[in-house]
Formats: C-alpha cells, structure tokens, sequence
C-alpha cells in the first residue's frame, strides 16, 4: 500500500471478501491459468464458535520468569490438555509503537546459527524466535526479510509441477507480516525480485498461478494480480513500504477469523496442514500489538504440537486480526532473555537457522 492505515486497511479487506469471495466452501474453481483450486473463504467469515469455545485455554502470564522486560511486553504460557492432547505453548505481545523496542530481522550469511547463537551476536537482545523456511542444503531464507527498510532474503516463487503437472510450474506469492515507521502492521501476499530493492505486496490472496516457465518475473507477477483492478488500485500488486518484513506462510487469520490460504501459499501438500507439529506464528492485535506465539510438540506425555488449524483459533482467540504461520517444527523456538520456553524438538536441542527475529530494548547497545 502507499500509506497504511490499520483500521481502513481491514474494513477494505473485509468489504473486498463480502463483494467478490462469497462462501461456497466446497466449490471449485478455475482460474485464469485453468489452475482448478478450492475458493478462498471470505474475509467476513464468523468463527467457529463451537470449535473456540471447547478450546479455550487458561493462559498465565509468566513476564516475572524470565527477568527484567520492557513495559508493555508480557510474556505468557499454558501447559495442559488441548483438543484432548497434551498441550504446551508460550506467547508474547507488545506494542511496536510504544517506544521501548526495536524489532529487527538477523540474518547469516551462507550459514545458520541457533537462536542462543542468534542471541550472542546481537548482544543479548530480549526476545529472539525464528522466523523464514530456509533451505538445508545452501542456508538460504525462501522467505521475504526485510529490515530497517533493507531487502536482506527473497521469496521463492517456482515449484516444480509433479505427477499430471510435470512440466508445468506453480508461482505462489508468499505472505508476510510488514512494520512501518509508525509502528503500524499489515498481512499481506508478497513479491520479490533481484531487480527490486523492495518488496511488492497485494491485499488479497492472488490464485495460484500456473505456467510453463520457470522464471516469474516482475511483469508476470503484476499481471496475475489485476484480475479485480478497476475496482480499485489496491488490489494490484503496489511496492510495499515496510521498515520490518517477515515472510512465512500460509496465513492463518484474516479480519479475527480463521482463514488458511494454504491452497493458494502452496506451502503443506496434501493433508499435511491437518498434522501436529510444533509450530511458530505471528499476528497483531486490533489494539496494534504484535503477538509472537511459539507451540511445542514431539515431546510424547508433554506436547503433541498443534494444527494448522488449531494453531490458527488460538490466534483469533488471542485477539489477532491477522496472523500468519511461520517455519516450523525442529525449527521452532523461542527465547526470551536467552532462557528457552517452549523445548526445541530436534534431539540435538536448537535447529540452527538462517535467520531470526530479534526485540532490542531501545537505548541498550
């Protein structure tokens, strides 16, 4: 967007879901690469109550445990039974606008560092967790990092078509979570290019997009995002004007509601959204508060790790208007004043990774 106003932003989104996704849950559609794929729910859709409700959990705020932290940041956990399993999760909020944090994106180069060797190098900020999916094999982020106004880690655009689709290539944009200057957050599905200092960003989920080339440049990408153009400007795909960016994905929450664009991210095959797992996610409140919620799993009798789904309604329960689902699994961990809350499940204890999220408090070196 060229400016960003929170509140104007949502009721846009809300009201672009009423007019052109309405709820035909089990419909198909083909869109205009003759890609066939389930419709997007809308952004007005009404939590399942039901599902909410029975889930809800006792959250007990654990700031004191971890030393000294800033005004406005509150840590808090949950250990018990959840959808009839063993249950365990931390969460953090606060306001980026309040003045007693800086949030930045860390990142390596050619190479990872656990999220204690992330805490070291930035010389012992409050909070590190993880953050982009990353490749194994070269360390690098497949995901949009963006910090203080700088273009650290690109999207990756091109999956390889398999089975009925060899031959062809699928081209998702990747979501993201933005901060400007005001201190002020956005959801949005980027774009990024070696030939762009800056990420670009659409309000609404694009359809997948499905060809035969390998490359999806910058033409491509704007094209397949004006299908609804002459109803408004917004809906193309615009330069996106953010000091801090954090790519993940799918989304998760939209307008306080369960919405999961995993068909469009392409980022879980299959039924592989419906698996626990641990997992790590990001949101903001309608207060303008960032929550960073970190859930342990593959822990037998202690943590089963949670759902896409369920990861999902504990977000709106927790009062996100938009959240998005970040890397996950081994990879899931955060820290606050250095001591871990969740226990990472890779054996050999932190995953090393090739990037972090870091909250400095201001005024400390």
């Amino acid at each position: 967007m060229e400016s960003l106003n929170s509140m104007s932003n949502l009721f846009f989104k809300a009201l672009i879901g009423l007019l052109f996704f309405p709820i035909v849950s089990s419909a198909q559609l083909t869109g205009s690469t003759g890609e066939t794929h389930k419709e997007v729910q809308p952004l007005f859709v009404k939590p399942n109550t039901d599902f909410q409700s029975e889930a809800s959990i006792n959250w007990q705020n654990r700031s004191s445990d971890f030393g000294p932290i800033p005004p406005g940041m509150e840590v808090y956990s949950f250990e018990g039974m959840y959808q009839n399993k063993a249950f365990r999760a931390f969460y953090v909020i606060a306001d980026p606008g309040s003045g007693s944090l800086q949030m930045e994106h860390d990142t390596t180069q050619n190479r990872r560092l656990t999220p204690s060797g992330f805490y070291e190098k930035n010389n012992h900020p409050v909070l590190v967790v993880n953050t982009s999916f990353f490749s194994f094999k070269d360390n690098l982020n497949l995901n949009v990092i963006v910090n203080r106004g700088r273009l650290l880690a690109y999207n990756q655009h091109t999956i390889t078509g398999r089975g009925v689709d060899s031959g062809q290539y699928y081209h998702p944009f990747v979501s993201a979570l933005g901060i400007n200057k005001k201190g002020e957050m956005d959801v949005a599905w980027t774009f990024t290019a070696k030939n762009k200092r800056k990420p670009y960003a659409t309000q609404l989920v694009p359809d997948l997009y499905k060809d035969s080339q390998y490359e999806f440049n910058f033409a491509t990408a704007k094209k397949s995002t004006t299908t609804l153009s002459h109803f408004s400007s917004s809906m193309q795909l615009k330069r996106w004007k953010m000091q801090t960016v954090v790519g993940g994905g799918p989304v998760l929450v939209q307008n306080s509601s369960v919405n999961i664009t995993n068909n469009e991210e392409r980022k879980f095959a299959g039924k592989a959204i419906h698996d626990a797992h641990p997992r790590t996610a990001i949101g903001y409140t309608k207060e303008g508060k960032i929550l960073v919620l970190v859930i342990e799993g593959r822990n037998p009798g202690v943590a089963a790790g949670a759902t896409l789904t369920e990861t999902a309604a504990l977000l709106v329960q927790l009062g996100c208007v938009e959240a998005l689902n970040l890397d996950g699994g081994g990879s899931s961990c955060l820290l606050i004043n250095g001591m871990e809350t969740i226990r990472p499940s890779d054996k050999e204890g932190q995953r090393a990774v090739p990037a972090a999220m870091v909250w400095k408090v201001k005024g400390e070196r």
